[in-house]
């Protein structure tokens, strides 16, 4: 044995204690202690970086392909078209009244005749009729009734009667020719061939006849009001109809007309009794929208604006916002079967990103693969990458771990 070793080794019998054997000694009892320490130390950086890639997230901002335009583009539809190369459109129609009581009325006399709509029909013969303003036609509950203009009856055709709708009105002011849906037969003919041919029948009611002392407005009262409920009427149905709209489908704001029936503005109600300071103004309307294909509208414009557009999935953001103006606005909107219009406006059009497919071709792929990935959409033009943690290097292997965000420029 060692000198020096003997030595301490008699002093601790001795009871002496040699300082530097104890801390020798307690120096070789902390290695293991060290050693476990390190150990999980590192087995935790280890287990925190292996659940890391558990919980990474990507978050991809995409900045797609972008034209600016400035739209002015005269472009026509035909009604319920099945071409694939025409532009189509739909009719929406709704009805409506608004209406507004005021107690400013004057006490005159009010002469008023009955009004309504009248479809006449030929089945006399293969000519059209002409029949002059003013034709008479006897109603089935005896009284007479006149055609406010000028019209022009069609022959039959497929073995169907010709027709055509007039305005008409009482040829007597009072209530008595107010009246539910009634038949006509056209006086002049009354003992021709002609008589039992050509018929006639009311669109509806025929109201406004009034005779007596009645509360009134004055005529700019009258006319304020009027413009004041056809605004009104004209939103409330907008709205209505608005909502109706199926998806793919869009009206412009402009693309609606509202037809006032003259026949039922500024009704004077019977019950207006002579004690009665009360008015009520009512004004009866029928709006049409013109309705077309999103989608379709967008590609006819695009085919137009852009130079070799090569029918790429593409969208108008703010395509609602464009302006719409219909070529001819006399035209009988519920007969109507083709229009002429224009669009105009500064809009953008967008290259559509199938978002889908680009995040399923990510996944689990690594970093450096991501230019190489993106070479393949042609309708992106540039995007940037964020993983969390930081040290990731790969995408994750879960759709929902990646977040897609497609911006502009």
């Amino acid at each position: 044995m060692p000198r020096n070793l003997l030595q301490d080794v008699i002093r601790v019998k001795k009871g002496v204690q040699n300082p530097d054997f104890k801390f020798r000694h307690t120096l070789d009892e902390n290695k293991p202690k060290s050693k476990l320490w390190f150990v999980a130390l590192v087995s935790v950086v280890f287990l925190l970086f292996t659940l890391s890639f558990f919980f990474a997230r990507a978050k991809i901002m995409i900045t797609p392909k972008i034209q600016n335009i400035s739209l002015n583009q005269n472009l026509s539809a035909i009604k319920n078209s099945n071409d694939a190369g025409t532009l189509s459109f739909d009719l929406v129609v709704i009805s409506g009244e608004e209406e507004k009581t005021i107690e400013d009325g004057e006490l005159t006399d009010v002469s008023m005749k009955a009004k309504g709509v009248a479809v006449i029909y030929n089945n006399f013969g293969y000519s059209a009729q002409t029949l002059a303003k003013d034709t008479r036609l006897e109603g089935s509950n005896g009284k007479i009734y006149q055609t406010v203009s000028k019209i022009i009856v069609p022959g039959i055709k497929n073995g169907k009667p010709g027709s055509v709708e007039v305005s008409i009105y009482a040829s007597v002011s009072g209530e008595e020719y107010n009246s539910g849906p009634l038949d006509f037969k056209i006086l002049g003919f009354k003992g021709t061939a002609k008589y039992s041919t050509f018929y006639g029948r009311s669109k509806g009611d025929i109201t406004g006849g009034l005779k007596g002392k009645y509360y009134q407005i004055s005529d700019t009262q009258k006319t304020n009001l009027n413009n004041e409920l056809k605004t009104a009427l004209s939103q409330k149905l907008f709205q209505k109809v608005t909502a109706q709209i199926p998806p793919g489908f869009i009206l412009f704001k402009d693309a609606g007309f509202l037809n006032i029936d003259e026949n039922n503005i500024n009704n004077i109600s019977p019950e207006s009794a002579q004690t009665d300071k009360m008015v009520k103004v009512v004004v009866k309307g029928t709006f049409y929208g013109f309705l077309f294909d999103e989608k379709k509208l967008i590609k006819i414009i695009a085919e137009k604006a852009i130079d070799q557009y090569d029918d790429s999935d593409i969208h108008i953001p703010n395509i609602k916002n464009l302006i719409f103006l219909l070529s001819d606005k006399e035209i009988s909107f519920a007969e109507v079967k083709n229009i002429n219009f224009n669009l105009s406006g500064a809009s953008q059009i967008v290259w559509d990103v199938d978002s889908l497919k680009l995040v399923n071709d990510l996944l689990g792929k690594r970093k450096k693969d991501f230019t190489q990935i993106l070479s393949t959409y042609p309708n992106i033009v540039s995007a940037d990458v964020t993983f969390r943690p930081f040290w990731v290097r790969s995408f994750p292997d879960k759709e929902k771990n990646i977040e897609l965000i497609i911006g502009a420029l």
